[in-house]
């Protein structure tokens, strides 16, 4: 009997290795994986060069308190901003962690202005940005705050697409808006380009700050560097996670000069965000999405699997309703059961994982191969004709 509590649904498979797009389980059965840990391991698993710059790291120095310098750190912040809308970093060990540091940089900008009543975050109900308790009252959804209550306070909501509840919902104590550039949990829903310069301009008039949760989409997952590049637009917050650590926990929030000004000493810290292993990992990792090439490759293979995914939606109407994303944070929208349909993908050796709104959420890794996305779609294929 298992010692773990119960706040996972944990599919009965365990896994003993894994390499670039596969995994290979106790069992001795070889599964190619389209879940990635949710979109962590960005370029796969036990990647050569990540696994090269952790041991190295490793055998000199692991953890150091943030009451020091820490030149890996330097190095990874310094890369982010020079690539990105941001000036400062803050680094963290996670999603949650990275979007708490979100919402309270907004929160203290404002208390340092002399606007401490502007402290609301208005959010699209239903989404997520995590579970801890700030987190979930965030997300606006019932499921995730029943039996936590008392609620946290300082968080309004508006309908997905609902433009007119969003303008409306905007008060004298918005302090900011935090939206997820692609709805990742709620059903792999992107934002389209003209909705996000919309909000920036909607930011800008009504002089609130505009927070872009990249968690789950940043890092080339979109097929460029952050999913909000596509619109042309700049953010005032963004945290990140994820595909950061290509497997490793890392999270950081990034921010403008203006933003960052307010966090200075004491005002947010992290024991172990920052640490030279992580740091040292993420730089790796960012050595190969930075390569020339790396996230047009991204994009070269979303359109093949976009194209064969269109193609069998329409030779199965009945079965799949929409086929959803962006990059490769991709989504199946069904008409048959969700659970169903994962299981028989499943059963022919192919790992996906459940969105909202019945979609399979399908992530490969960035650096996946053309015949591993055509094995995808044999694997999709074959289910769709069994299942019609």
């Amino acid at each position: 009997m298992s010692a773990l509590a119960k706040n996972y649904n944990r599919r009965k498979i365990a896994f003993k290795k894994g390499k670039g797009s596969f995994l290979y389980s106790t069992n001795g059965k070889k599964y190619l994986d389209f879940v990635q840990g949710i979109a962590v391991n960005s370029l796969g698993h036990a990647n050569p060069y990540l696994t090269k710059a952790m041991s190295n790291q490793a055998k000199k120095l692991w953890h150091v308190s943030n009451a020091f310098n820490i030149p890996e750190g330097e190095k990874l912040a310094k890369r982010l901003t020079q690539k990105t809308f941001a000036d400062y970093v803050i680094f963290q060990n996670s999603g949650v962690e990275a979007t708490e540091a979100a919402i309270k940089a907004a929160r203290r900008y404002f208390y340092s202005i002399g606007k401490p009543q502007k402290n609301r975050i208005l959010c699209i109900r239903n989404s997520f940005h995590g579970r801890t308790l700030a987190a979930i009252f965030a997300s606006g959804s019932k499921k995730m705050t029943e039996g936590f209550g008392p609620k946290v306070p300082g968080f309004d909501h508006f309908n997905f697409a609902d433009h007119k509840g969003l303008k409306k919902a905007i008060t004298k104590r918005t302090a900011a808006i935090m939206i997820e550039t692609v709805m990742g949990e709620s059903g792999i829903k992107v934002i389209p380009d003209w909705c996000l310069k919309d909000l920036r301009k909607i930011c800008n008039k009504k002089k609130v700050l505009l927070i872009l949760d990249e968690v789950q989409c940043g890092i080339g997952r979109s097929g460029k560097f952050f999913a909000f590049e596509y619109a042309k637009i700049k953010p005032d917050i963004v945290p990140i996670a994820k595909g950061i650590g290509g497997g490793f926990p890392i999270g950081a929030v990034l921010m403008n000069k203006k933003v960052a000004s307010s966090m200075t000493p004491g005002s947010h810290g992290s024991t172990f965000g920052g640490n030279p292993l992580a740091m040292s990992v993420g730089n790796a990792v960012l050595d190969q999405i930075f390569k020339k090439g790396f996230l047009k490759n991204v994009q070269k293979s979303s359109e093949h699997f976009l194209s064969e995914l269109y193609k069998i939606k329409e030779d199965y109407p009945e079965i799949i309703k929409e086929v959803r994303g962006i990059g490769l944070l991709l989504g199946l929208q069904l008409y048959t059961d969700q659970s169903k349909f994962i299981k028989k993908l499943e059963d022919n050796k192919l790992l996906t994982m459940r969105a909202g709104e019945n979609v399979v959420r399908i992530l490969p890794p960035l650096n996946v191969k053309k015949q591993e996305i055509d094995l995808a779609i044999k694997i999709i294929r074959k289910v769709c004709e069994r299942l019609n």
